[in-house]
């Protein structure tokens, strides 16, 4: 592929909820492009896009895919992210290394919950956009009802610059409202526009005009005069609307039928900014800057997706911000302070590799084999380092245990999972240590099935995925003057004896446990109160009601006896942690649970919902914060209720509530949910 400046590249993230055609209309862009050349479909696992097993499986898209093509003596690298909420990792990438956004809508379904998230993650962004309402062949297409959809959830700067002319099975093409056309068919052919249309053509142009008029005074004057204004003017116009977020152009057509699909490519080309009119931030030493994109100076790239390949090892997707990457060459990561080999570059088309010689400023490549570098870090020069911001992941909200279906599969464990987290930065393990399990962590249940099932593909390793256990714990309630315990044996030869009588005390909560002791006359010789210490920590891991382990207990050595000869250190620990378990029971022992702090924002018409859900949970909700059309309700709530919360919300608002959760405080078991524990926890497990 050619190599183009920075003005002459154009990088477009493709954002929609999920189904309303994106991977259908990149397809379609690339066969118009000549890119391609036969129109693949989603449904039949032919896509350019969509080609790894799990996508074609799910006909989903599941990784964000690149899909460079040249329109206009210009390269446009089309970003196709998922639409699906649980890979939101994918589409933050994808945003932050785009200039421009194409919000995709089906004609059909309207504004959907995953239009209105990526809405708001492009308006974060401050990422100028173009909506394209696809599927105008559908039935109950219809694409005046749906812009009217559009200006109410995202304001009347929402405005077509095309019409459909008809919809459903009579959908024949589009009329473009400044150059007074109509482009019917596929390929599209010229003609004049239908009488039946004149009028809806008028308004709506007028309505443009307006809004390419208010950029300029010099242009305002001249429409307030009642002067005409040229194309050019128009849209200049428009471009600088575009530009500043303050128009956002609406355009029609079938990805399927290959309609509107060119006037689509022109309008990228046309309105969105190339890499030359954005600014980024940076870290120069120790000063924040703006850095243009642009061909001089020392190199600044950001890495921005990592995936790992059996056969190819890991592969690195980068977008140069300034200067240039030579294949074959050494750069520096400044993110990690590491000088790095790089080999040959390439140039990606979904799975498909294009070797190059160099990827220049504004643009993006990829390159493999990288060994300390991962996504989010900077690429640089070593001797004028630069850091690019990163890109901001969203927290992981929803966890499984995880764990190997064979020995052989315990094996790998360990090397597939952190290869898996760093293909994917909303992926998280951690090793629960209360209760024995690691945990996979991420953004909802489908994108961890899907973790699963690429571990075993990519990795050859079979894994089971089930709710985590609860880490309860458990203490005593009031104290014990004297827990007591004399651990005698005599065989022939030497005996074993250890004498030892310790004070239990409760702690307040959230204290963690203590050992001390006041032994008064050497009853208990100096050298084995630490074997006594040994055994109080050994026993604090297993406690007397559900084996859980023993928090907030100051265990005080104040007496006992030994003998000279046969009293040894293992004794004195067998008793020490004996006495320790007879004083906790005599405790009058608690079971105690996690409970977290938890932060839903929902719309306002689903508050009443959300509540009376929490109320069904245990959960006491601390306040409500209404902002717009959303409400943040917070809560305090037990973590056993909501172990599946992600897909509970995800149920209850179809997708349109998020929530963030941190733990708080360990509190007591209420008296008949603590009996249950106990009891299922004597089922499984006998008593020790």
């Amino acid at each position: 592929m050619d190599q183009f400046g920075p003005e002459k590249i154009r990088n477009i993230a493709l954002l929609s909820h999920a189904g309303a055609g994106k991977t259908s209309a990149a397809e379609a862009m690339l066969f118009t492009a000549k890119a391609i050349n036969r129109l693949g479909k989603v449904d039949d696992g032919s896509s350019t896009s969509d080609y790894d097993p799990d996508e074609i499986k799910r006909k989903i898209s599941i990784n964000l895919s690149l899909l460079p093509c040249q329109w206009q003596d210009t390269k446009i690298n089309i970003i196709d992210t998922p639409g699906y909420s649980d890979f939101i990792g994918e589409v933050k990438a994808g945003i932050r290394v785009s200039e421009g956004a194409v919000v995709v809508i089906c004609a059909a379904s309207g504004v959907e919950v995953g239009t209105e998230q990526a809405w708001g993650y492009c308006q974060e962004a401050g990422l100028p956009r173009l909506i394209f309402v696809n599927k105008m062949e559908r039935e109950n297409a219809d694409f005046f009802k749906t812009v009217n959809d559009i200006q109410g959830r995202f304001g009347p700067r929402c405005l077509p610059v095309q019409i459909p002319i008809g919809a459903h099975n009579d959908f024949q093409g589009i009329v473009d409202l400044l150059t007074l056309k109509a482009y019917t068919g596929s390929p599209p052919k010229e003609g004049e526009i239908p009488a039946s249309l004149q009028g809806q053509v008028s308004t709506y142009r007028e309505k443009l005009i307006e809004a390419a008029a208010e950029t300029e005074d010099a242009l305002i004057e001249k429409y307030l005069g009642g002067e005409g204004l040229t194309p050019e003017e128009i849209t200049n116009g428009l471009k600088k609307a575009v530009a500043s977020g303050s128009f956002f152009p609406i355009l029609a057509g079938s990805a399927l039928q290959n309609v509107g699909i060119d006037r689509l490519l022109d309008a990228m080309v046309n309105y969105l900014p190339s890499p030359a009119e954005r600014e980024v931030a940076a870290l120069v030493g120790a000063k924040e800057e703006k850095i243009k994109t642009s061909a001089d100076g020392p190199l600044a790239a950001l890495v921005f997706k990592t995936t790992a390949d059996p056969y190819v090892g890991k592969l690195t997707y980068f977008r140069v911000y300034r200067g240039a990457i030579d294949s074959n060459s050494q750069i520096w990561n400044a993110s990690r302070g590491s000088a790095e080999r790089i080999g040959q570059l390439f140039t990606l088309r979904g799975k498909n590799q294009e070797p190059v010689a160099k990827v220049s400023a504004g643009d993006i490549g990829a390159v493999a084999k990288l060994n300390v570098t991962s996504t989010g870090d900077t690429l640089s020069t070593q001797n004028k380092p630069v850091k690019l911001a990163p890109i901001v992941f969203p927290q992981p909200v929803f966890d499984e245990a995880v764990s190997p279906k064979t020995k052989a599969d315990l094996d790998k464990l360990g090397t597939a999972l952190s290869r898996i987290t760093e293909e994917d930065p909303t992926l998280r393990v951690r090793r629960e240590y209360d209760t024995g399990e690691t945990l996979l962590s991420g953004m909802g249940d489908t994108q961890l099935a899907v973790a699963a099932e690429k571990m075993q593909r990519k990795f050859g390793v079979s894994v089971i995925l089930e709710t985590p256990k609860v880490p309860y714990k458990e203490t005593i309630t009031v104290p014990v003057p004297n827990a007591e315990y004399k651990h005698r044996k005599q065989t022939g030869g030497h005996g074993q004896y250890g004498h030892v009588i310790m004070e239990l005390e409760p702690l307040p909560r959230g204290t963690g446990n203590e050992f001390a002791e006041k032994v008064v006359g050497g009853t208990v010789p100096k050298n084995y109160i630490p074997a006594v210490e040994k055994g109080f920590n050994e026993a604090i891991q297993d406690g007397v009601l559900a084996h859980h382990p023993v928090v907030d207990v100051r265990a005080t050595l104040y007496d006992g006896s030994f003998h000279p000869v046969d009293s040894s250190e293992i004794c004195f620990k067998i008793a020490g942690a004996q006495a320790f378990k007879k004083g906790l029971a005599q405790g009058h022992p608690i079971l105690l649970e996690p409970i977290v702090n938890i932060r839903i924002t929902v719309p306002n018409d689903l508050t009443g919902d959300i509540i009376g859900d929490l109320n069904t949970k245990r959960a006491r909700v601390q306040g409500m914060n209404p902002s717009g059309n959303i409400n943040i309700i917070e809560a305090q709530v037990p973590l056993a209720e909501v172990l599946r919360y992600a897909i509970d919300l995800k149920s209850m608002t179809q997708g349109r509530g998020t929530y963030t959760m941190e733990f708080n405080r360990y509190e007591e078991v209420p008296a008949q949910i603590s009996q249950r524990l106990i009891a299922q926890k004597a089922e499984e497990k006998p008593e020790r």
